[in-house]
């Protein structure tokens, strides 16, 4: 029973930041086995893999800076609107303006930048609220893209395409694998390997319980080994495929983005602001600056995440970015953010995102129709968080409470001893 215990204490709940990212993991993993057991294989084939990270990589870069937005108390509609409007300029800025690609890149990127401090003007210095001047935006940016456009598709040059369909090149010995993927997943494993020994090392000198040593080893096993076979899962694809270039610029942004709301001063201020917006401003926190900063930082990752989709297509056209605001918000929740802002954390929306496009995806190899499959998604959606919310009303056994209930200490804590850090973190609706 001791054994048990220490297991269910620092495995699933405990105090390192491993173990705070594991039960969503775990989560992932059990719907991952699951549909690998009703497609009779087919979930975890290689090109299948493959093909889900492709066609939902912008996605995960939309809930990442979702995440940030809704952490601070706020709400952005407009994302899909902004994907499709930067995406048609850049592609004609390539077919019409001779720009180059690397250069549209940047140029897409400066329209992003532009288009949120439009919009961060209007909700950190006017006042207005994030859910009216998004929901204004994702009509005015919409009508451009179809204004801009004449309603028609765009073609990309081939130099462009590699952001949303290319792969790690080919090189070295003749292995049977992408050397490249497995190099990439050997990196994350020693990662793993060196973030639970550098936790339990901090721990030791802050003379603080690191737990027990045999779970440590536990929990770097099952993380190694999700790793590895994953990595396996990419370099084995068919020749001149494996891990996706979009998802390296993802796992960039996640590292980024994941280094800077946790470990600096702007991204805790994010937090506090989403917290207690009156105390953290009391504390010295410039508020109108945090909200400027996120609706800015959202378009910019929108812009990325439309000209990545439009790579993938190859063309630009009038329908992109339809319902992408939503499969982001929906991301940042199943993640674990609070509603009411102050809580979440990068891994679980990247997390949440997944758990979305392998439920989307398992159903469709299932030959579950389109129309289902929204239908589906969003009653799981809506009865999970639903039903978790009434068993801690009930003080009941919460399944999400209590994977989620790590991330809530992580994520809530304040930026620096002040009153603002002082404040009751607000209730997470979604676990």
């Amino acid at each position: 029973m001791s054994r048990f215990k220490d297991l269910q204490k620092n495995l699933f709940g405990g105090t390192t930041s491993n173990a705070r990212q594991f039960g969503m993991i775990f989560t992932l993993v059990a719907i991952v086995l699951l549909f690998q057991f009703l497609t009779d294989g087919l979930t975890l084939r290689s090109d299948n893999l493959i093909a889900l990270f492709q066609q939902n990589s912008y996605i995960l870069i939309l809930a990442i800076g979702m995440l940030m937005v809704i952490v601070a108390g706020h709400i952005d509609l407009s994302v899909g609107s902004i994907a499709a409007f930067a995406g048609i300029l850049v592609a004609k800025s390539m077919t019409e303006w001779d720009l180059p690609w690397p250069l549209a890149i940047l140029f897409g990127l400066a329209i992003g930048a532009a288009i949120g401090a439009w919009q961060g003007f209007w909700v950190a210095y006017i006042g207005v609220p994030a859910f009216i001047v998004t929901l204004a935006g994702m009509l005015i940016f919409r009508g451009g893209n179809q204004f801009i456009g004449n309603a028609n598709t765009i073609p990309v040059p081939e130099g462009f395409r590699v952001i949303g369909s290319g792969f790690l090149p080919e090189v070295g010995p003749n292995t049977g694998y992408n050397n490249l993927t497995l190099l990439l997943g050997l990196v994350a494993c020693l990662a793993v390997v060196w973030r639970e020994l550098q936790a339990r090392r901090t721990r030791h000198e802050m003379d603080a319980d690191a737990g027990p040593l045999w779970v440590s080893i536990l929990r770097m096993a099952v993380m190694v080994g999700v790793l590895a076979f994953v990595a396996l899962r990419f370099a084995s694809g068919r020749v001149g495929t494996s891990f996706p270039v979009s998802g390296i610029i993802l796992v960039a942004l996640v590292i980024l983005y994941s280094f800077y709301t946790r470990n600096t001063a702007g991204g805790r201020h994010i937090y506090a602001v989403g917290g207690n917006s009156r105390a953290a401003e009391l504390s010295g926190v410039k508020l109108k600056r945090v909200n400027f900063f996120v609706m800015m930082n959202m378009s910019v990752l929108a812009s990325l995440a439309g000209m990545i989709f439009v790579a993938r297509s190859a063309a630009s056209g009038p329908q992109d970015g339809n319902g992408w605001e939503l499969d982001a918000i929906a991301a940042v929740f199943i993640g674990g953010a609070a509603v009411a802002g102050g809580i979440g954390t990068i891994s679980g929306s990247i997390v949440g995102g997944l758990v979305m496009a392998v439920l989307n995806n398992g159903l469709q190899l299932q030959g579950v129709g389109t129309d289902r499959v929204q239908i589906i998604k969003g009653l799981v959606l809506l009865l999970a968080v639903a039903l978790d919310v009434y068993n801690k009303s009930q003080g009941r056994f919460s399944v999400i409470g209590s994977i989620m209930r790590p991330f809530r200490r992580e994520a809530s804590a304040p930026p620096a001893p002040s009153e603002a850090g002082r404040e009751p973190a607000k209730t997470s609706v979604a676990g």
